[in-house]
């Protein structure tokens, strides 16, 4: 969309001494910008970004700065809303189908929206693409990328996938991965946790809700998504050093993969319980732990096998009050999807992707700190 200024031309090109006194008395009465913010109660900035068409701004806002603009004659008077408001950056947000109820709720999050990005002009919507398939991912990238400002996506460490990411940097479509990096790609910004952190977090919960001495033998087991996941991987690294620092006698029994799907947990950690009678503790680094935790209840270990989760959902929110989830480590999806839309009207704006996004903060929720 071609953008219209409406800031006043300047005054034709002549010497001071040819200036009349009239001409001088015309240029002084001229509305200026910060007498359009005055009347219209707001920042010479916003006045800027709505006349200037640089979006980021409310819609009443926007109308109130029109309005005024136009009484005080800084705009024509037929000039309305629509002619300085620039079209909402079209946003798309790229997850793997399946169960993974947490992945449910961000959907719902962003295809929602919410009064926090109302602010950004932006049109946010979300798709679904078989979540453990690299070639499908890429291909949903690419077809995206016919209709999209912006994409964010959760990549899977695979080569063609960063082709294809970086085949949409070079069209000019920038992309933001969510949750799990994407090494040696083009990606504008990552958004999501310090996932090497989450797992030591993981790490430390699981030891001191175990209680054991740091040298006593015991038996842990690790479940995942996919570690096709960079973030998955990540967390699988964090919480195996700080073991081997800080728990030195916890023997890690095996790592499954689930694939973030509950039924296929389930059937894994009933083969895990009645192999090991003597686990002591379990980290579930994707989804689905609710199909773990059907196991644990079925073979009557709810209470004495510790679960270290991530995600906050309605099943994992249940387990942590019956005490078969001992903890959730999570980041609220709202957080997510703000992030992510701040990067790229950054990115719109010409300012740098991550300027004034915070990182995002590991919460460790509990029975007792529910929210």
């Amino acid at each position: 969309m071609r953008r219209v200024s409406y800031l006043p031309r300047s005054e034709s090109s002549t010497s001071a001494a040819s200036t009349s006194v009239a001409d001088a008395t015309v240029i002084a009465s001229r509305p200026r910008i910060d007498d359009v913010a005055r009347v219209a109660s707001c920042s010479t900035a916003t006045v800027d970004r709505v006349l200037n068409q640089r979006g980021g701004v409310r819609g009443m806002t926007a109308e109130r700065v029109l309005s005024a603009a136009r009484q005080l004659g800084y705009v024509p008077q037929d000039a309305s809303i629509a002619s300085v408001l620039a079209e909402p950056m079209r946003l798309s947000f790229l997850l793997p189908s399946g169960t993974n109820r947490y992945l449910h709720m961000l959907a719902d999050s962003i295809n929602r929206g919410s009064d926090l990005i109302k602010p950004y002009n932006v049109r946010c919507r979300c798709h679904t693409t078989e979540g453990f398939d690299p070639h499908a991912l890429a291909a949903a990238l690419l077809k995206l990328a016919r209709h999209s400002d912006g994409i964010a996506f959760m990549p899977l460490e695979h080569p063609v996938v960063r082709e294809a990411a970086n085949e949409l940097d070079a069209r000019g479509v920038p992309i933001v991965t969510l949750i799990s990096d994407l090494t040696h790609s083009h990606r504008a910004a990552f958004v999501g946790m310090d996932n090497r952190a989450a797992g030591r977090t993981a790490g430390l919960l699981l030891s001191r809700f175990i209680a054991a001495p740091p040298e006593r033998e015991c038996k842990i087991a690790l479940f995942a998504g996919s570690l096709a996941y960079r973030g998955h991987e990540e967390r699988e690294m964090g919480f195996r050093h700080f073991l081997r620092e800080h728990f030195p006698g916890a023997h890690v029994v095996g790592l499954r993969e689930g694939y973030d799907d509950a039924q296929s947990n389930y059937l894994q950690a009933r083969q895990l319980l009645s192999e090991h009678p003597d686990l002591a503790g379990i980290y579930n680094v994707g989804g689905a732990s609710d199909g773990i935790a059907r196991a644990m209840a079925e073979a009557g270990r709810a209470r004495n096998v510790v679960l270290i989760a991530h995600g906050l959902t309605p099943d994992t929110r249940a387990l942590l009050i019956d005490g078969t989830i001992d903890a959730v480590i999570n980041i609220y999806p709202q957080t997510l999807v703000l992030n992510t839309v701040r990067v790229f009207t950054n990115l719109r704006d010409g300012r740098p992707a991550l300027n004034g996004v915070e990182p995002a903060r590991i919460n460790i929720v509990l029975a007792e700190n529910l929210p």
